[in-house]
């Protein structure tokens, strides 16, 4: 039985789509990779459990301010089953499930049915994602994203789970986009308070104004927005973000796959460039979920330009549920994982970024103005200067400016066909760089480089394959694997401790692999990795208040082959100035474990189960449901 688009992760779909030659017999890579160990073993090793420079260059790593140790819970051994689990001394209990209400006349959820189109935005939604807690006048706000639809669950209805209808289509677009929701604590722990005037849901026809140097532009340009100014819709909202003032940055990412073409696509050369660049498929077909078919908005072959208006970080004051989403296209168009952000040492406003596909590049943005406390922050996301990342075999690196001199792109071209831009000056191709986290404690940020099934693999002829852009994805010094299928995360520290600068030094702070499974070779991982603590394919990641790196999963949860000994997906907890990483949470079989956030008194934390393969949390009577679970220590002592 053949897959179905929706059914395919949005890499596979991605492969299928625009297909690159086929890998190497895997042996074969393995030894070439063995032939580099004195690479890996010298500037990229790790010893007594810290990576090199842990202790060497990145001085300066603060443990935990009250001087306490750093994990306080025994390490959870690895889970197959279909439920969450947590350390001895911690609970977990469910907070808010896909269809739960957040009005009070929100239709009722149907185990077997779901709940029926009408009304559907009046409900949490679907496959949480990233989230954000704000204390607004005393209230507690969650702002959650709902990434994709699992439209063979949600649409039970049909056959296979594409739309059949205009109806189908509409319930799929109101179960994504993002909830805000106001939470309280009780007697019977936290919940949701139905019809709080904060409460509301954006999904894919909420109205949006887009900012920056793309705002206006004929790319932008479409029949019902002329202006190029206002948009429709947020999209595939992966990790998310925060503002010092407030807000919420909501991270649109594989947006490509909700547009098709009914017809042949006719339009110029620099667009059809840019269609292959993001992976938009110009095929006359139903294409990943058949909006097309019903809301002609998505089909290319008569709004070429809609696809442009997607790709954003989107800004949402949770405090004014009146005001509109803004898409800021100053910060690029990619498929973005998540924004971390981070002060300058003068006060400017610097915003980290990922773009999560197979060889694409890192990004950070730097305001030109200063953040001041309850001072205008309009100009902050929309006048600046966008960089991109190159990483140096040294363990040195630069951000590269993305300026039209360097590029040879005016400024709104480096804004929509922002990959473009940072191929022109050559970024160093990454292994599907996903959440950025900025440590509160100390002058440095980590990436989760999830995984790169393509590094260093050749096609017929012996050339090492490409991104979609053509940047040849050669193994280099962040990303020393071919055929990562476990992942790494990266570490860098701006010079002077600014990160204002150009400048940085970095490492690798933990490589994911299996030392049961590849000892002695560079699959075993970092040292830090041991047969108690394995896991694959960091994604989602934060630090708390103590620096302590909270790390989610989304890789392979088969426990065999490969993978044997590591389970479900997982959270695990990582002390930067050691190195030690240590298992806290494992999810149901099937699903991914995406999403953390704290209570504003720290003794609650909000963690997100997305797509379980299995009927979670209410049983085998029910359709799966994405949820989000909050976690407390029973003695009630604080969680970062």
């Amino acid at each position: 039985m053949s897959t179905l688009p929706h059914e395919l992760s949005a890499d596979d779909w991605d492969e299928q789509k625009f297909p690159r030659p086929e890998v190497q017999e895997f042996d074969h890579v393995v030894e070439r990779a063995i032939s580099r160990r004195g690479f890996l073993g010298g500037a990229l090793a790790f010893g007594s459990g810290a990576a090199v420079m842990g202790t060497a260059m990145f001085k300066g790593s603060t443990a935990l301010a009250d001087g306490h140790a750093r994990f306080a819970f025994e390490q959870l051994a690895a889970q197959t089953d279909g439920t969450v689990h947590v350390p001895e001394g911690y609970s977990w209990k469910v907070l808010v499930r896909w269809g739960d209400p957040l009005f009070s006349d929100a239709p009722a959820f149907d185990a077997q049915n779901a709940h029926p189109s009408e009304g559907s935005d009046r409900v949490f939604g679907e496959n949480t994602d990233g989230m954000e807690l704000f204390n607004v006048d005393g209230k507690e706000l969650l702002v959650v994203n709902s990434e994709y639809p699992n439209p063979k669950i949600n649409l039970p209805h049909t056959e296979d789970g594409m739309p059949t209808s205009a109806e189908d289509v509409k319930l799929l677009q109101n179960i994504q986009g993002v909830s805000v929701m106001e939470l309280a604590e009780g007697a019977d722990g936290w919940a949701v308070v139905v019809d709080s005037p904060y409460n509301r849901r954006i999904h894919h026809n909420t109205p949006m104004v887009l900012d920056g140097p793309a705002a206006g532009h004929d790319l932008l340009k479409t029949d019902a927005d002329p202006t190029g100014t206002q948009s429709l819709g947020t999209f595939n909202n992966c990790g998310s973000g925060r503002t010092p003032w407030g807000t919420y940055l909501t991270c649109e990412e594989n947006f490509n796959g909700y547009f098709g073409a009914t017809a042949e696509v006719a339009s110029d050369e620099a667009v059809m460039a840019g269609f292959k660049r993001y992976g938009v498929s110009t095929d006359v077909e139903p294409g990943r979920y058949n909006y097309h078919g019903f809301d002609a908005r998505f089909d290319i072959a008569t709004n070429p330009n809609e696809p442009h208006r997607a790709g954003y970080i989107v800004e949402i004051d949770p405090a004014k549920p009146d005001a509109a989403p803004v898409k800021h296209t100053a910060l690029g168009r990619f498929k973005h994982e998540n924004a971390a952000y981070a002060l300058t040492n003068d006060n400017r406003v610097v915003v980290y970024m990922g773009d999560d596909e197979r060889g694409e590049f890192m990004y950070k943005w730097v305001s030109n103005g200063t953040y001041t406390e309850g001072g205008d922050t309009s100009g902050l996301l929309s006048d600046g200067q966008l960089y991109t990342a190159k990483f140096n075999d040294d363990l040195s690196g630069e951000w590269v400016a993305l300026t039209p001199d360097a590029t040879g792109m005016d400024a709104a071209h480096i804004a929509i066909f922002t990959r473009t831009a940072a191929s022109a000056v050559g970024a160093t191709t990454m292994d599907r760089p996903e959440w950025i986290a900025v440590n509160p404690t100390a002058p440095e940020a980590y990436c989760c480089l999830t995984n790169n099934s393509r590094r260093g693999a050749t096609d017929d002829d012996g050339n090492v394959k490409a991104n979609k852009g053509g940047d040849v994805m050669s193994v280099n010094a962040p990303n020393p694997r071919e055929l990562n299928n476990y992942g790494q995360i990266v570490r860098w520290r701006p010079e002077g401790g600014d990160h204002g600068a150009s400048s940085f030094a970095w490492d690798l702070y933990v490589m994911a692999g299996n030392p049961d499974v590849h000892a002695g070779t560079p699959y075993a991982g970092s040292e830090n990795i041991n047969s108690g603590n394995l896991f694959n394919s960091p994604d989602g990641m934060q630090i708390d208040t103590t620096g302590t790196i909270w790390i989610q999963t989304d890789g392979k949860d088969s426990n065999e082959g490969d993978f044997a000994g590591m389970g479900n997906n997982q959270m695990l907890a990582g002390d930067p100035v050691t190195g030690e990483i240590r298992r806290f949470m494992t999810g149901p079989n099937g699903s991914e474990v995406t999403g953390l956030t704290w209570s504003s008194d720290r003794r609650s934390m909000f963690v997100g189960i997305q797509h379980p393969g299995v009927p979670f949390p209410d049983g085998e009577n029910s359709l799966p449901r994405s949820a989000i679970v909050v976690i407390k220590r029973d003695d009630n002592e604080l969680l970062g």
